[in-house]
């Protein structure tokens, strides 16, 4: 986060579908990055928990 600054955090696997999880992220961020205003977004990956292995299986068509 400090040094990549990323516009938008996916969450990917099995915890992607525990949807409390997102809120205590965004929370956290504020408090382990060095500047306090994160406009960083935290967001479930579109294909849920199989997403990386859809990524996984594209790569390997490669």
């Amino acid at each position: 986060m400090n040094f990549v600054d990323p516009e938008v955090i996916v969450l990917g696997g099995g915890m992607s579908n525990v949807d409390e999880v997102y809120p205590l992220v965004q929370q956290k961020l504020s408090k382990y990055t060095f500047t306090k205003s994160v406009t960083t977004q935290v967001v479930k990956s579109v294909h849920g928990d199989s997403s990386g292995v859809r990524g996984a299986a594209f790569l390997h068509t490669l």
